[in-house]
């Protein structure tokens, strides 16, 4: 019966801290200062993608910050969930582009390979996106999510390739689903969505096949309302933006004018 009552509870109760294990706290006030405690800023991966947008991170990718996202990726601790999309929100504020009054964000988040999801039995940064989502619906900006990216083709684990390899092996491996071109361009703010940035090849390819998306879009005659009368992120013409949760910690260190 005592057995009984405690998987009860842990179902009901996070049993221990995402962040350092501090028992029953889904994040310790530590750890959620870690994560939320600081402004987000723009990040920027040293080598830079070419296809690199725009990109604001919450958080560094190191100590209790990377055990919470690890957590809530590896081993299932799907309350971290809302945590981690309060997070990405603040950074989806800091880094959106600008818009018309009302104009809704639409966070586009980076698919995970199919295999990798049926491993998880969950896709982290799909689950992370609709909880930014509802965070900043809450403080009254329009968002919803658009999981319009998909695989075309099968990559190779990226653990372990630097980030040249890591383009080459991702290079063309992104598309937009059938229709999901037309769906952004009804109108709205593209955000390219991740939980963490290592190198920016995942937000680099993803960023490559919107704007590939786009631009069919345009040659149709079909403008995409996305971009109508809006100004790009930081002063440039790009009309995607991209926002995570954590990024590696030396691409804090670029220090943006």
């Amino acid at each position: 019966m005592r057995r009984w009552w405690q998987d009860l509870t842990d179902l009901v109760l996070p049993a221990m801290c995402g962040g350092c294990g501090r028992p029953r706290a889904v994040l310790c006030p530590g750890c959620r200062a870690a994560l939320l405690g600081a402004a987000p800023r723009r990040v920027r991966p040293m080598p830079e993608p070419p296809e690199l947008p725009a990109v604001h991170a919450a958080a560094p990718y190191e100590d209790e910050v990377r055990a919470a996202l690890l957590a809530h990726k590896e081993r299932g601790a799907l309350m971290l969930a809302g945590p981690l999309g309060v997070a990405l929100a603040g950074a989806v504020r800091a880094g959106a582009p600008g818009g018309g009054p009302g104009a809704p964000v639409l966070l586009v988040p980076v698919p995970s390979a199919r295999r990798a999801v049926r491993a998880r039995g969950h896709d982290p940064a799909r689950r992370i996106a609709l909880a930014a989502a509802g965070e900043l619906r809450r403080a009254g900006t329009p968002a919803r999510v658009l999981a319009v990216l998909r695989q075309r083709r099968a990559v190779a684990d990226q653990s372990g390739l630097n980030s040249r390899q890591r383009m080459d092996n991702l290079a063309g491996a992104l598309e937009v689903a059938a229709g999901g071109a037309r769906l952004l361009a009804e109108g709205g703010r593209a955000v390219l969505v991740d939980d963490v940035m290592t190198t920016g090849a995942s937000l680099a390819e993803a960023a490559r096949a919107l704007r590939s998306a786009f631009a069919e879009v345009g040659d149709r005659g079909e403008r995409p309302q996305a971009f109508a009368g809006m100004s790009g992120p930081n002063g440039t013409g790009d009309m995607i933006s991209a926002a995570v949760v954590a990024a590696s910690p030396s691409s804090f260190a670029i220090i943006w004018n």
